[in-house]
């Protein structure tokens, strides 16, 4: 059993870290486009804003497993399969993409727009004023925002196991709840609890770093 468990939590980490870089370098992107394209942004645009912000809006409300259902074809010609832990990243980068995306305008919406203006007066483009300027001075808040996406989708990953996705999910839902181990499902709510919570305070450190 100690066997299984640990290959349990290989394929949760595996997840959840796995999604968590693909969706950033999905999310950060579409993030900076958010931004860029607002009331508050660099270059507002209506056009590219309202649509982009209301396919974010509509994907981000879709249920996660209902996401997953829906998205098993797209899976099935990425990886070849819609089974395995392979297969559950797939879902699982598009919903962190998406929650990231959000969490990066917003992060750059709290940095004064004094910081903006000064860039423009220094003549720099508004990709520089972004890369340079924006990103740094928001990292705290986007780091905070990030870490909550993982510890989502620490959940999300539970609940990829329901669809064959495996991780702790899977572990609690075969040998768990169909065998009647109650043992092994407060062992897997244990070691999930302690997995958010080293997360957390993992987040909370850097982002900490960043405000000083």
């Amino acid at each position: 059993m100690n066997d299984l468990l640990f290959k349990a939590l290989y394929e949760t980490l595996l997840m959840v870290f796995g999604s968590t870089g693909i969706g950033i370098l999905l999310g950060v992107p579409v993030g900076v486009i958010l931004y860029n394209t607002s009331q508050q942004g660099l270059q507002p645009c209506k056009k590219v804003y309202g649509p982009l912000s209301f396919l974010v809006n509509g994907a981000r409300s879709i249920p996660y497993i209902i996401l997953t259902v829906l998205l098993i074809p797209f899976t099935r010609n990425i990886i070849g399969t819609s089974i395995g832990t392979g297969s559950a990243i797939v879902p699982l980068s598009i919903a962190a993409a998406l929650l990231i995306a959000r969490c990066v305008e917003d992060a750059l919406r709290s940095v004064p727009k004094g910081l903006s203006e000064v860039g423009i007066s220094f003549g720099a483009t508004p990709f520089e004023i972004i890369r340079k300027i924006l990103l740094p001075e928001s990292m705290a808040p986007l780091i905070a925002g990030i870490t909550t996406v993982i510890i989502n989708l620490v959940g999300y990953s539970a609940m990829a196991g329901t669809v064959g996705g495996g991780g702790l999910g899977d572990l609690a839902i075969r040998y768990g709840y169909q065998r009647y181990d109650t043992v092994l499902v407060v062992l897997i709510v244990v070691i999930l609890v302690i997995l958010v919570q080293c997360i957390q305070m993992l987040g909370q450190r850097c982002a900490n770093h960043y405000r000083r």
